[in-house]
């Protein structure tokens, strides 16, 4: 939902936005993103969006901590915003995995070392994970996005999509399976995600 009516046209930057954004007391359990340039809360999420987002964090810090891993000085975040300043967006993924070293760098800089972003869909955030977050992702040069669509508009059921090699604000690949099937996260991780336990 909306946090304010701010037309695109009146805002004054981005650098604006952002300090609106930093002195916001949002309520505990809500996160307030940017979204195109307007800001919005999305509200707690329901256990099965919870569930899913543990399952997902599990398998990829389990992969970090496995001897020989080739993401092992990488992290799983929850609360790291990800900046999109000219998207006018900062969004704040369910996941973000990113290498241990980046944490020290300035927020900006953050998303340009991005190894992947996670985003599981709720029914007041479905859209802007289908599309102003999967174009600013892109557009950021994240290299792997994993959606996992609860509601998948064009099958009408639980769907996993992971969107890679992105070029010119567009990713090039996309795999989609449906909530049961096995999908394969591929180098640095080379890692097989079952779905099996994701709740519709």
């Amino acid at each position: 939902m909306s946090i304010a009516a701010v037309e695109p046209e009146a805002l004054l930057s981005w650098q604006f936005m952002l300090r609106t954004w930093e002195e916001l007391d949002v309520p505990e359990g809500c996160r307030a993103e940017i979204i195109e340039g307007a800001l919005v809360l999305a509200t707690p999420p329901k256990p099965e969006h919870s569930q899913i987002v543990w399952q997902v964090g599990k398998a990829l810090t389990r992969e970090i901590l496995r001897d020989g891993s080739s993401i092992a000085e990488a992290e799983v975040h929850q609360t790291v915003d990800v900046r999109v300043p000219f998207r006018s967006g900062l969004y704040i993924p369910d996941l973000l995995v990113i290498p241990h070293s980046v944490m020290e760098y300035d927020p900006e800089n953050l998303v340009s070392d991005a190894l992947l972003v996670v985003e599981v869909t709720s029914r007041s955030t479905a859209d802007r994970d289908r599309k102003p977050k999967l174009w600013g992702y892109a557009h950021a040069g994240i290299p792997l996005y994993l959606l996992v669509d609860r509601w998948d508009p064009e099958t009408d059921r639980g769907e996993v999509t992971l969107f890679s090699g992105p070029e010119n604000g567009v990713y090039t690949g996309a795999t989609k399976v449906p909530f049961g099937k096995e999908i394969h996260l591929p180098a640095p991780f080379d890692l097989t995600l079952d779905t099996g336990g994701f709740p519709a």
